[in-house]
């Protein structure tokens, strides 16, 4: 008897040895899959970071991945070739040809003896180095993030769902300096996010050098006062001023591309046009005066559509900003364009006449489609707020469907490109909770749990229709925000939920969960000095 008892005791501690306790693991966005091992890994001064040193791309993964480990854990690893140098004691990115990782997915994995992120390409390999820093930084004390050099062993496996991850800044009604830029667009890259739409030009200000026509940035980018508050009859009385050089604009490209984001710039037109119209009044259908917004809202002066000098006004301005932003995308706004200029507007109205457009929305459709045309004969695709549906839609254009769901579901339908952006879910300018307790916003409501809870591709899409939704993203409208406190507080942590919608597997989300892994993502946030709006669960 009591050598069965012994027989059994035995088994019952090898099986305990056997099972793999789960540790607590807090990496957003949710990886595809996590398997966990009894291994771990250590990180000291001799570990080498190890790619392939003729690859200028995966040589960008490994400085960012250098530049972070210096910062976190005071460690200035040495980088070497990896066809050179022994595998033990080292953090491994290594390209490979992988159908199920495509683009931008990577595998993870860590042994006691190194560390391993494999990709087929360097932005894959980036995604795979943020969930390492992830996880170096996963323990908490006393309500701070705590950076271990030890790393859990974990096996990852994981890939985005949509193509299109994406946030948007609008520094038009508050002009926002270069440095916050960058740290924008560092919170954007520990997200995994991959497109920042730049809003540049509105009626409140021209935030960018165009060579050709100096007194864009020299009229456009000044007004004298703005609005207090809600009140349109109150003003600051404070000049509100600020552009972007050329040379800013390319510093911040390149900044962006270091970290796997692509540029999307906004040129609005026809409407939200005052700032353009204020420094080139002869572009506008009554000739001016015009002057730069210092309230918020729409305005009945837009851009001259029945004017061949208009179209030549654009296509220069866009030739330059062509020349600056190397992604696929150029975003001509085309949302909430008034007509009544238009309508009283004799070259506009013998435009109709000679193209036998019917009305102003088709005049509207017009103005698009020969913009699209350039672009199109420069490589460039056209994308547009809903509106630019109005009239009918150019060839070849990309939609983001920001007034609901609508105008992105008519598009599919269409079999045009869509990027999902509702106001309802997606504007990150709105209230996330009771106004009395929040700061000024423009109104509505955002909530964590509406944000988390967004599916981009709408149920009334069948399979095929589904493809052409690109992914979503969340914007950021500053009529009320002029301090990056209060920026950085609207943004964060509603982008840590959307960047689990664009991200993760839908199958797998889980809100309860995610709070639970929010609550140490947080305090990473904390660490680098980002506001954000605390939980309140």
């Amino acid at each position: 008897m009591k050598k069965l008892f012994f027989i059994t005791l035995i088994c019952f501690l090898l099986s305990c040895k056997k099972e793999i306790q789960k540790p607590e693991i807090n990496v957003i966005p949710q990886p595809l899959k996590i398997e966990y091992t009894q291994s771990e890994f250590k990180i000291n001064k001799k570990t080498t970071i190890l790619y392939d040193q003729s690859d200028k791309e995966f040589e960008k993964v490994a400085s960012y991945l250098h530049n972070e480990l210096l910062r976190t854990l005071n460690l200035d690893l040495r980088k070497s070739d990896i066809k050179n140098h022994s595998k033990r004691n080292s953090i491994l990115l290594v390209k490979k040809n992988s159908n199920k990782l495509g683009s931008e997915g990577y595998e993870l994995h860590v042994i006691k003896k190194n560390i391993t992120i494999s990709s087929n390409e360097a932005n894959g390999s980036f995604y795979g180095v943020q969930t390492l820093l992830q996880l170096i930084s996963n323990d908490t004390l006393n309500e701070n993030i705590v950076y271990n050099t030890i790393v859990q062993g974990v096996k990852i496996y994981d890939i985005p769902r949509f193509q299109w991850r994406g946030m948007h800044l609008d520094v038009c009604r508050h002009f926002f300096d270069i440095d916050f830029v960058k740290k924008y667009i560092d919170v954007l890259a520990m997200h995994k996010m991959n497109t920042f739409h730049w809003h540049l030009t509105d009626d409140q200000g021209w935030r960018i050098e165009i060579k050709k026509y100096p007194k864009l940035p020299e009229k456009g980018a000044f007004r004298p006062q703005t609005m207090v508050g809600k009140n349109w009859e109150e003003f600051d009385n404070t000049p509100h001023f600020g552009f972007y050089t050329q040379e800013e604009i390319k510093e911040i490209v390149q900044y962006a591309a270091d970290r796997f984001i692509t540029i999307v710039p906004e040129i609005e037109m026809p409407g939200h046009s005052l700032a353009a119209l204020a420094a080139y009044p002869e572009y506008g259908c009554t000739g001016g005066p015009y002057e730069v917004a210092k309230t918020w809202g729409v305005f009945d002066d837009v851009l001259c559509a029945g004017n061949d000098k208009t179209y030549e006004f654009i296509q220069d301005i866009l030739t330059e900003v062509i020349q600056l932003f190397p992604g696929k995308y150029i975003h001509i706004g085309g949302d909430e364009c008034p007509k009544a200029a238009w309508e009283k507007c004799s070259k506009c109205q013998k435009r109709m006449k000679v193209e036998y457009l019917k009305n102003e929305f088709e005049l509207q459709s017009y103005f698009i489609r020969r913009i699209e045309k350039f672009l199109i004969a420069n490589n460039k695709k056209l994308i547009g707020w809903d509106e630019i549906l109005e009239g009918g839609l150019a060839p070849e254009a990309t939609v983001m469907s920001w007034r609901g769901t609508e105008g992105g579901i008519h598009s599919a339908k269409m079999g045009h490109d869509v990027v999902m952006s509702p106001n309802s879910q997606c504007y990150f300018d709105h209230y996330q909770a009771e106004p009395l307790n929040e700061p000024l916003a423009i109104g509505g409501f955002t909530d964590l749990a509406e944000v988390y809870g967004y599916e981009p591709v709408p149920h009334e899409l069948n399979e095929q229709e589904s493809k052409h939704i690109l992914g979503a993203q969340a914007n950021v409208w500053t009529e009320y925000i002029s301090k990056t406190e209060h920026l950085e507080y609207m943004v964060l942590p509603r982008l840590c939920a959307l960047s689990e919608v664009v991200w993760s597997a839908k199958e797998y989300k889980n809100f309860d969960d995610f709070k639970i892994r929010l609550k140490t993502h947080i305090l990473r946030l904390k660490e680098k000095e980002y506001n954000y709006r605390k939980l309140d669960f």
